[in-house]
Order: C-alpha cells, then sequence, then structure tokens
C-alpha cells in the first residue's frame, strides 16, 4: 500500500513539473507572438478597407454606439465611402468580412471575407473573387437578395453558390442586418 502511495505521489509530481512547464513555455510563446500578430491583424484590416473602398488613400475611424467605422478618403479629401466590419454565422462557424458602402448606405463598393471556415470546396467559396465581386456596386436598397440557378435580375441581387445556399444567404443577411445597424448610427454624415 505505501509503495502505491509513493507511485501516485511521483505521477502527481511529474504531471505536476510537466504541467507547470508547459503552461509556462506556452504563456511566453504567447507574449513573444502576441506583437507580431496584432500587427499582421492591422495590416489585414487596413488592406480590407483599401479593397472595398476602391479611390481611397487614406482613412479615419469613428466610432458611435459601439459601432467602428472607417471612413475612405480620396486624395483630393473627398470622402469615397465607409467601410466597416461585420460579422455573423454561417452553416460551419463564425464569417467575417470588411464590407465598402456610398455615403448613403444604398450601394456596396465591395465586400472581402476576412474570415470563415465554411465546408472545403463548397461554401469557402464565399471568400473566392467570383463570389465577393458581385458585391461591387450592388444596391442595397430595399435589402441585398439572393437566388439561385439563375443570373441576377434585379440591381440588388447576387447569385447563390450552388451546393452552398447556407453559407452565401448567411452573407447577405450579415450585410443586411449590418448596413441598417450602420446606417441607424452614421447616418449619411458619420
Amino acid at each position: 500500500m505505501k509503495a502505491l502511495k509513493n507511485l501516485t505521489f511521483k505521477m502527481l509530481a511529474v504531471l505536476t513539473v510537466v504541467g507547470l512547464f508547459s503552461g509556462g513555455s506556452l504563456s511566453l510563446v504567447y507574449q513573444a507572438a502576441t506583437p507580431a500578430i496584432e500587427k499582421h491583424r492591422l495590416e489585414s484590416l487596413k488592406k480590407a478597407i483599401f479593397l472595398v473602398l476602391p479611390g481611397a488613400v487614406r482613412y479615419e475611424e469613428e466610432t458611435k454606439d459601439k459601432l467602428t467605422i472607417y471612413k475612405g478618403f480620396n486624395e483630393n479629401g473627398n470622402i469615397v465611402g465607409y467601410a466597416f466590419n461585420c460579422s455573423g454565422n454561417g452553416f460551419q462557424g463564425k464569417i467575417e468580412m470588411m464590407v465598402g458602402a456610398n455615403q448613403s448606405f444604398d450601394t456596396l463598393k465591395g465586400m472581402v471575407v476576412l474570415y470563415q471556415i465554411e465546408t472545403p470546396g463548397l461554401g469557402n467559396k464565399i471568400a473566392f473573387d467570383e463570389f465577393q465581386d458581385q458585391f461591387k456596386g450592388l444596391s442595397a436598397l430595399p435589402r441585398i437578395e439572393y437566388i439561385k440557378n439563375v443570373k441576377p435580375q434585379k440591381p440588388n441581387q447576387i447569385q447563390a453558390i450552388t451546393a452552398a445556399t447556407i453559407s452565401s444567404v448567411a452573407v447577405v443577411k450579415i450585410i443586411n442586418r449590418s448596413m441598417e445597424e450602420f446606417k441607424a448610427a452614421f447616418g449619411s454624415k458619420p
């Protein structure tokens, strides 16, 4: 019985030392990697803002009602539009996008998927140019609509990805909801 207690104590001691070493190592790696991760995140954000606001050479950030908007300016200092981050649930998990809109929030200038874990070969096509390009110049009035298996007939329609309708619908719902939120918060003059 005493041998069993000694063995149990030794096992617990070894597991404790291994756990402390592993936890400490992970903590050090996290602390070392955090600045690089944050730098990459900011670079990706900046790149996405300029992708969804063609013609913008600089932007200013403004926050209102816990919503952050990026006002894009051309080289003459005129506003070319607004970019904003939006997210929601897709088929497999969270979808995060950067969306560009004109000043009255009635036309999209572009959309870029920043993060998604949709089904490879199907739903992940929301991150492909072919799908994202449909949002350039798309009317957001009355609301963006999706259609299946036919070409869009109206200026506010996009074609859903075949066999990935849930992902396509999720993108449309997220953008429609976000356009309403940002328009209500910032109006036509953020």
